[in-house]
């Protein structure tokens, strides 16, 4: 298999002209430290290649151009995240949400550390890897030894957290969100809502996004809601935690006061579990 094709058309190594231009990438031509070869192509090849990953803006002025030592840097990192299942068509995404993994501050040796934590700690598959990291590109940088590993104990341990290998996008956000965090959503179920240490332990068990959202304009404003203006009680946040995981405007505001108009009063999870058109279906 090839490091490099030209978009236009397909060569062989050996079809490749033997010229030692400035404007080529000196091949290396023993395997590198990833096992693969590199084959010489022209500068311009690889400047073609890396525009249509969106990795160099094809508006790009010439005298911006990077350098040939720079294009070569960042086809090797290329090369890495194939190696981890990684296709061409996952690059365009890396680029938008984290283009400084395509720089020279970003080598493969920085990179290891975290897919093997993938691979060895959450004991992820190379296809559930690819996923996490797809959905949270963040997590590549990310230091192992102080947050990833750090936080998987909290999740797995402390709250009981299970399947966190799965990709998902609540996985992948989870593993990239540091301890004191999620501790913080914790002490909001402790010392705000009245819940025991288990109790708040067993809703982000039964709800884990709760750990990633946000206090002060997520959980205290539902909270408020729920105690004041809908009288409701504690308890029925014990038995229907995903009471938090439903949007304040969008869905708790008009389905309680289209209720509180009919003089109805059921419980929160009929209220907010059902679609608009059976909920509305059943309370015109």
């Amino acid at each position: 298999m090839f490091f490099l094709q030209s978009f236009h058309h397909r060569q062989t190594p050996s079809s490749y002209p033997p010229s030692q231009s400035s404007n080529s990438i000196v091949p290396n031509r023993y395997p590198n430290r990833n096992g693969y070869i590199k084959f010489r192509t022209t500068y311009n090849e690889n400047l073609h290649y890396l525009k249509a990953l969106t990795i160099i803006n094809p508006n790009t002025k010439p005298n911006n151009l990077p350098h040939p030592d720079t294009i070569n840097h960042i086809l090797t990192i290329i090369t890495f995240l194939k190696s981890h299942s990684f296709t061409e068509a996952d690059i365009p995404r890396l680029v938008h949400h984290s283009p400084h993994l395509f720089t020279t501050s970003i080598s493969p040796t920085s990179l290891s550390p975290v897919f093997t934590f993938l691979a060895s700690d959450l004991l992820a598959s190379v296809e559930d890897s690819h996923g996490l990291i797809l959905r949270c590109p963040n997590l590549l940088f990310t230091d192992v030894n102080h947050i990833l590993k750090p936080t998987l104990h909290f999740l797995r341990e402390e709250v009981g957290v299970s399947n966190l290998n799965r990709p998902t996008n609540r996985n992948a956000h989870l593993l990239n969100t540091r301890v004191e965090k999620m501790r913080m959503r914790v002490r909001f179920l402790e010392e705000v809502v009245g819940f025991t240490y288990e109790e708040a332990r067993n809703v982000c068990a039964r709800l884990p996004a709760i750990l990633g959202y946000d206090v002060e304009n997520n959980l205290w404003p539902k909270f408020v809601y729920l105690v004041k203006e809908m009288e409701r009680e504690v308890e029925e946040l014990k038995k229907f935690p995903q009471f938090f995981g439903f949007s304040l405007d969008k869905r708790i505001v008009p389905r309680h006061l289209h209720l509180k108009e009919r003089g109805v009063r059921i419980p929160l999870n009929r209220m907010l579990m059902w679609g608009d058109e059976k909920f509305y279906a059943k309370w015109k």
